[in-house]
């Protein structure tokens, strides 16, 4: 059985997230002769999917789930989509979760000394 995260398991999950891009990021469907199909999450939108280069920035790119030419990312279950949706979603979603966390343990630690608990 797990233990519940520890405080320190949060504070290094909350540095990771400082430390990233900000966000929002989105996902982002290319297609160019060079990136064909090529799925990412990105710090802005699309403007439709199926961008091709020159009309994109490089530097607008956080992450890749798909490759295809070459061949340097995929996934054997070919969830590319549902991947980067995902990476896309913890930008916004982890850090509102650890937030969560101490926000539950706070009424929890203050209910248990209303109580009279001690921990």
């Amino acid at each position: 059985m797990e233990l519940p995260v520890r405080e320190e398991e949060l504070q290094e999950i909350e540095e990771l997230c400082s430390a990233a891009t900000p966000g929002p990021w989105h996902v982002r469907t290319l297609n160019d002769d060079s990136a064909m199909n090529l799925v990412a999450v990105s710090t802005v939108p699309g403007a439709g999917a199926g961008g091709r280069w020159p009309d994109f920035d490089h530097r607008d790119l956080v992450a890749a789930t798909l490759v295809q030419h070459p061949r340097y990312v995929d996934v054997g279950d070919e969830c590319w989509d549902e991947n980067a949706a995902f990476v896309a979603m913890a930008r916004d979603a982890v850090p509102r979760l650890v937030e969560e966390v101490r926000r539950l343990r706070a009424l929890l630690a203050d209910k248990d000394e209303g109580e009279g608990v001690s921990a």
